[in-house]
């Protein structure tokens, strides 16, 4: 998710354990000509098998190339995102723009794969639209050329993220192909992860908006898909805690100036679902000197975390 899963997210979601975390969508001309934000995006923690580079593109050569250079800095998993429906993306031909075009998208797959020796996924909706189901067809070819995974989140293009995600059409891919498919979509909690098991028979499930300012929800929901002890929900103190964590992680990672707007979503997606942080939140987001925002988490926060939080839908 561009903006949000950047490396201090990442790190803080795999400190509590996750089968696969993925970085921002990298726009690949922009990588290989070297432009710094592009470059910060695909920081990985080189080395770590557990994170997958997601690549766009519209061009085949910038695809393969940014791949080669994605591996030869350490990437284990490409990515090829052929799902987000921004209208800066699509209105480049790249993101779920390409499921209107399969023969294109193609090309763009084969030149990727053919690049690397690591594995390529691919990531894309169920279409463009109601009247372009393609995601069955383009999954069975891009399987042809060497894909190794594909996710499928439950809408087309044109929904964005209105209604709810379709998991039962899910399975027309999984049907259609004997690589592993992943379901994405409106998965949020443990009950919600095993319906869209049963409804799609995929794989396995991959979670997106529903990790903003809850970082042990993967491991939670695999915990309980696997029957593992699920990882403890920090509280109070412990609470504060990672708040402060992720804030240095951020600050650090950006500088401090970049850094402490950057930081003002997650802290407020920590803190959106309890009912009595509507003032701090406010205050949060408005305060520039770091010092006094670790003041308001250390002294504020440990309260709201003893008190629970609302439970996701």
């Amino acid at each position: 998710m561009a903006g949000i899963t950047d490396l201090p997210f990442r790190s803080m979601v795999l400190r509590f354990g996750a089968g696969l975390v993925v970085s921002e969508m990298v726009a690949s001309e922009d990588m290989v000509n070297a432009r710094p934000s592009t470059r910060a995006r695909a920081e990985l923690a080189a080395g770590d098998a557990r994170t997958s580079v997601q690549i766009a593109g519209r061009e085949a050569r910038w695809m393969a190339e940014a791949a080669r250079m994605l591996e030869g800095n350490g990437a284990r998993v490409i990515d090829i995102n052929m799902g987000c429906p921004a209208k800066k993306v699509t209105n480049g031909a790249s993101g779920s723009a390409l499921m209107r075009d399969p023969d294109h998208a193609l090309s763009l797959i084969e030149a990727t794969v053919n690049a690397v020796s690591v594995p390529v996924t691919l990531k894309m909706r169920l279409g463009w639209d109601h009247d372009c189901l393609n995601a069955p067809e383009i999954a069975r070819r891009a399987e042809e050329a060497g894909v190794r995974m594909i996710v499928i989140h439950g809408r087309t293009r044109q929904q964005f993220y209105k209604g709810r995600a379709d998991w039962a059409a899910v399975r027309h891919v999984v049907e259609n192909v004997t690589v592993p498919v992943v379901t994405n979509g409106d998965i949020v909690t443990p009950a919600s992860a095993r319906e869209a098991l049963r409804l799609s028979g995929a794989a396995g499930v991959m979670i997106g908006r529903g990790a903003q300012g809850r970082p042990w929800l993967l491991a939670e929901i695999a915990a309980a898909l696997t029957g593992r002890p699920a990882p403890a929900r920090p509280r109070g103190e412990a609470f504060a805690d990672l708040i402060l964590e992720h804030y240095e992680r951020q600050l650090a990672f950006y500088d401090t100036d970049l850094g402490v707007r950057t930081a003002r979503k997650h802290l407020t997606w920590y803190l959106e679902d309890y009912p009595d942080a509507a003032a701090l939140r406010a205050r949060l987001v408005r305060e520039s000197d770091p010092n006094r925002v670790r003041a308001m988490i250390r002294s504020e926060v440990p309260d709201l975390g003893a008190a629970g939080m609302k439970e996701a839908a």
